[in-house]
C-alpha cells in the first residue's frame, strides 16, 4: 500500500506540473488509480478496488469510488493526454525524421471498439488520443477526422508526419485529408477498390495479380482521389500489400508500411497480454474511454521508468551503445520528471 501511495504522489506531482489548472481532487484520484493499476497490472475494477489504498474497509465501497471517477464528465482524456503527447511528439521530431503516426481500431469489449491514434516509438507505439464507440463494425471517417483534427495541433510546427493505416483507412476521404495537410502517408488499400490508370478502369486487386508493383498518379474510386500506389507480394503470403502513398513508389517505401505493426504490442498491453481491459464489463463508452486514459498514463509511467533505469543502471550491452550520436532514437530520451521514474523503479 505504501508503495502505491509513493508512486501516486510522484504521478500527482507530474500531473500538477503538466496540468496546473487541473482540479486537485481530480488529479489526486487519477494519480492514485494509475498507481494502483501499475501495481496490480489489471484493468478489472474488482482487482483495482481490492488493492486501492483507501480507508474504506469494504471492497464494494472502493469499487464505487472507481466507478464515480470513471463516470466523471470533467475528466476529459484529450485534455489530460495533450501535454504527454506533445512531449513525445517533440522528441520524435527532434532528429528531423518523419513522425510516424498509426491509426488503428481494436475491439475492447463485446459492444465497444476503440479508434486509436498512436506514435511509433522504437519497435512499439505510445497512445496519443482515441475515440470509443459502441459498434460492432468499423468506425467511420467522421470520427477518424475528429480524432486527427484533435491531435494535429499538438505536433511541433517543423514536424514531418507519416500516417500509417490498415485497410479500414485506405479511403479517398483520408487520402484527401492527408494531402490537404501535406502529410506523408502509407495506407493499405482493399483489393476491390476501383481505380483509374493509364489502361482505364480496373481494380487494385487486378493490378496486384498482374504484378504491377508501382503505380503513379492513379485515381481511386468515383471520388477520383489521386495518389501513388506500391504493391508487395511476399512469397507464402496469400494477400499482397497494396499501399497508397504520397511519395513516388518503390520497394523500400512500400515496405515502410511495416511500421504500422508497432501498434499491435500496445494493444496487447491493453488487452489479454497486459491489463486485460476485456474483463472490465463496463457498459458505457465514456467510462471505457477514461479507463483507457488510466491505462495510457500507466504505460507512459512504465516507459519513463524503463528509460530512466536504462540511463542510470545500464546493462553491459546498453553501455556499449553510443550516447553522443545526434540522431538518437526516441528510446534515448526519458519521458516525464525524474521523480516519477525514480519512484516507479524503487
Amino acid at each position: 500500500m505504501n508503495g502505491i501511495k509513493s508512486i501516486a504522489d510522484s504521478i500527482n506531482s507530474e500531473l500538477k506540473r503538466r496540468l496546473p489548472n487541473q482540479r486537485k481532487t481530480q488529479r489526486t484520484k487519477l494519480a492514485l488509480l494509475v498507481s494502483t493499476m501499475l501495481d496490480v497490472r489489471s484493468a478489472n475494477l474488482m482487482d483495482l478496488a481490492a488493492a486501492l489504498p483507501r480507508e474504506a474497509d469494504r471492497t464494494d465501497m472502493r469499487y464505487q469510488w472507481i466507478t464515480r471517477l470513471l463516470g466523471n464528465p470533467l475528466v476529459i482524456s484529450d485534455e489530460i493526454m495533450e501535454p504527454f503527447s506533445r512531449e513525445v511528439l517533440e522528441q520524435a521530431a527532434a532528429n528531423g525524421a518523419p513522425v510516424t503516426l498509426i491509426l488503428d481500431q481494436s475491439k475492447m469489449s463485446d459492444r465497444h471498439q476503440v479508434l486509436m491514434l498512436a506514435l511509433r516509438w522504437g519497435e512499439r507505439a505510445l497512445p496519443l488520443a482515441w475515440r470509443v464507440e459502441e459498434t460492432g463494425g468499423a468506425i467511420g471517417f467522421d470520427t477518424q477526422k475528429a480524432l486527427l483534427d484533435a491531435v494535429a495541433p499538438w505536433l511541433p510546427g517543423q514536424a514531418k508526419v507519416r500516417l500509417m493505416g490498415d485497410r479500414f483507412y485506405g479511403t479517398a476521404d483520408l487520402i484527401g485529408w492527408c494531402q490537404e495537410r501535406d502529410w506523408d502517408y502509407r495506407l493499405r488499400l482493399k483489393g476491390n477498390l476501383v481505380m483509374f490508370d493509364g489502361t482505364g478502369k480496373t481494380t487494385t486487386g487486378k493490378r496486384a495479380k498482374d504484378r504491377v508493383y508501382y503505380l503513379e498518379n492513379v485515381e481511386l474510386t468515383g471520388r477520383r482521389a489521386r495518389t501513388h500506389i506500391g504493391i508487395i507480394q511476399d512469397p507464402g503470403h496469400a494477400e499482397p500489400w497494396i499501399i497508397a502513398m504520397s511519395e513516388k513508389p518503390s520497394y523500400l517505401r512500400t515496405l515502410e508500411y511495416a511500421g504500422r505493426w508497432g501498434i499491435e504490442p500496445m494493444f496487447s498491453d491493453f488487452k489479454s497480454r497486459g491489463f486485460g481491459i476485456e474483463d472490465t464489463q463496463l457498459r458505457y463508452a465514456d467510462r471505457l474511454d477514461r479507463l483507457i486514459l488510466v491505462m495510457s498514463l500507466a504505460l507512459y509511467v512504465a516507459v519513463s521508468t524503463g528509460q530512466w533505469d536504462a540511463a542510470h543502471h545500464p546493462t553491459p550491452s546498453e553501455k556499449k551503445v553510443p550516447q553522443t550520436s545526434p540522431e538518437k532514437s526516441p528510446e534515448a530520451e526519458p519521458l516525464g520528471s525524474p521523480e516519477v521514474s525514480a519512484a516507479s523503479s524503487s
